[in-house]
């Protein structure tokens, strides 16, 4: 393998976690990589500009980057929206966070209503994964997922906190 294609596999896959749920559970199918990409995305918060506008051009710069490599990295696994491919489960958890306060009810109903949107792709989440394709189409719904679950989520947290 080239360092071209490893350094697209790094990236696409969260540093490789995305392969960790196949290893522990003797899975082949990389059940849980999803879950995995999203609990990278959320422990990378910290790291994260602090201030909504910045955030929100880091993201603006983040999503044709993610898109490029879910593109490159579907290429070099040979099929569309590999699992093993979570960098779109990483911009779309940053995407259900941002401009919210970073308090722990916030990111905690962001990561779960996320997570359930992701997971279960209601419409227009569905259509958009089938209609697009490439690394655009491997992005979209995610993104889509998380700007639904930014909403969810602080409808949640009024309601509930």
């Amino acid at each position: 393998m080239s360092a071209k294609d490893l350094t697209v596999r790094f990236l696409a896959s969260g540093g490789f976690i995305s392969y960790l749920p196949a290893k522990l559970t003797g899975f082949k199918k990389f059940t849980g990589s999803g879950f995995a990409g999203t609990l990278l995305a959320a422990a990378l918060v910290p790291l994260l500009p602090r201030d909504p506008a910045v955030f929100a051009a880091f993201c603006l710069a983040f999503l044709p980057f993610s898109i490029w490599i879910a593109s490159l990295a579907s290429a070099g696994y040979g099929t569309h929206d590999d699992p093993r491919i979570v960098i779109d489960e990483i911009i779309g958890y940053w995407t259900a966070i941002l401009f919210m306060e970073r308090t722990p009810a916030n990111l905690i109903a962001a990561f779960v209503i996320f997570r359930a949107l992701d997971t279960l792709k209601p419409w227009p989440i569905k259509k958009l994964e089938t209609a697009c394709k490439g690394g655009f189409g491997i992005i979209i719904d995610d993104v889509l997922a998380g700007a639904e679950a930014n909403l969810l989520a602080r409808l949640a947290v009024k309601l509930f906190i």
